[in-house]
């Protein structure tokens, strides 16, 4: 079959010309949006006596069977046709006959890419909010888990306060909500049918857009044409989300990759989330996370370059705009593994209680508890800060940590010390200390697991 715009064209499309201008490679998984979007269109062109109602439901029938045929891998796409639309389109002219000719009636490639792009983003944020909330819920299991561990908390990389196992993975449940709730407001922006609009400036045909918009669930209609064909503002949105999202999955597979080598020891991954090596037998390499944490440059690349075809670029539609879809359909299916397989990782990994334990006894996180002391003695933080800080500079020097001074060196640096000093430096004591709301006190954590139940049960 000729090309389905060729009327005006003297000469075949140069081969290496429909390669380089073909999308059907990647926009093929478009597939199911694209024929919905059709079966809304044919049914409003028949409800509006634009076409026969007998050739819209011959239309309609026509496309549902080529659903069938596609999703059952029956079909062979085709480059000469170019997109998923002209595909689709072919294909349905084949089935029926000619009358699959008058589906494209008061619509235009342009409308029609736009609306199949904001069903398919639709579907696919819809899925990764349900898959965010999937880790969120595995947090919430494996830190009620662990509410009592203690465990080093860092600033800088360098041990800095004792902490909960439970508040610190508690910090990923709360960047990951902000995640959804991004997500979730991008929704109102994704759900605005473009339908309707035409090349750019809506069509002669007296269309129903509101009718195809109820049809196909979106919430409203895009109110300027023009808008309505050039805007990528959605999927910025979804590719500057994912990428927020992508960079908290990133920050929580690097302390995976930390706690589970043999430094820390503070996890252990699950065999299924490791791979060996190739040379060294005893290897057990955290693969899965060390590739979440690289897919995160993935993202902002596509992110980058959607944002750097945009620029500049004069209304309405160019073919520029090709480019924003294999970016995007690339960040669907990164975003997706990367949160499944986070699931399982977070799921599977063993605690080692004794070894964050170990670690908190050897170290000087303590150390601000030892001058809150001091300040509870009446004397000024600065004051008490200072004092503290030639405290531990002595018991480095002696290869002593705070709790191993005796109080004949305490009283030696200051005569206030007395022997309720070693209960004050007790890890257990430092960690329950934290009662200040969103502190890491058994209590307050117990709170914030509360709320975070609560949360994604209103989900």
């Amino acid at each position: 079959m000729s090309k389905l715009w060729g009327g005006r064209f003297t000469k075949d499309t140069n081969k290496l010309v429909e390669e380089f201008t073909a999308s059907i490679q990647f926009d093929q998984v478009m597939a199911s949006e694209d024929i919905a979007g059709s079966i809304a269109h044919a049914t409003m062109l028949g409800e509006c006596g634009i076409i026969d109602q007998s050739d819209a439901e011959l239309i309609i029938k026509g496309l549902n069977k080529l659903l069938v045929k596609i999703e059952n891998n029956e079909v062979q796409f085709s480059v000469e046709n170019e997109d998923i639309h002209m595909n689709i389109e072919s294909m349905l002219i084949e089935e029926i006959g000619p009358v699959g000719g008058k589906l494209h009636t008061g619509r235009s490639r342009n409308d029609q890419v736009a609306t199949d792009m904001h069903l398919y983003l639709r579907n696919k944020t819809e899925l990764i909010i349900g898959l965010i909330e999937n880790v969120q819920s595995i947090i919430v299991k494996k830190a009620k888990q662990h509410v009592h561990t203690i465990m080093p908390g860092y600033t800088h990389l360098q041990r800095a306060q004792p902490v909960s196992f439970a508040h610190h993975l508690l910090a990923y449940f709360w960047m990951l909500e902000r995640d959804k709730g991004r997500y979730k407001d991008s929704l109102k922006r994704i759900n605005i049918s473009p339908l309707g609009a035409g090349a750019l400036a809506g069509t002669t045909f007296p269309i129903n857009r509101k009718r195809t918009a109820d049809l196909l669930g979106f919430s409203d209609i895009y109110l300027n044409s023009l808008d309505a064909v050039s805007d990528r503002d959605f999927i910025v949105e979804f590719l500057s989300h994912s990428a927020l999202l992508m960079s908290h999955i990133s920050r929580l597979s690097e302390e995976l990759v930390i706690w589970s080598s043999q430094e820390f020891q503070f996890v252990e991954l699950d065999d299924a989330f490791c791979t060996g090596s190739s040379i060294m037998p005893q290897k057990k390499n955290p693969d899965v996370p060390e590739l979440l944490r690289g897919k995160t440059g993935r993202v902002y690349g596509s992110l980058m370059g959607l944002l750097t075809v945009l620029k500049a670029l004069p209304l309405a539609y160019n073919k520029d705009m090709q480019e924003d879809k294999e970016g995007m359909f690339d960040t669907v299916y990164t975003v997706e593994g990367s949160l499944q397989l986070l699931s399982g990782i977070i799921e599977s990994m063993k605690v080692n209680e004794s070894k964050m334990y170990e670690a908190v006894q050897k170290d000087y996180s303590n150390a601000t508890d030892l001058a809150d002391y001091l300040v509870r003695k009446n004397i000024p933080f600065r004051q008490a800060h200072e004092i503290v800080g030639k405290t531990v500079l002595y018991a480095i020097e002696e290869q002593k940590f705070l709790g191993e001074l005796t109080i004949k060196e305490y009283k030696q640096i200051n005569n206030v010390f007395e022997s309720d000093i070693y209960d004050a430096l007790h890890p257990k004591t430092v960690m329950e200390a934290r009662i200040s709301e969103g502190g890491t006190s058994s209590k307050e954590v117990l709170n914030q697991l509360f709320i975070a139940e609560e949360s994604l049960k209103m989900s």
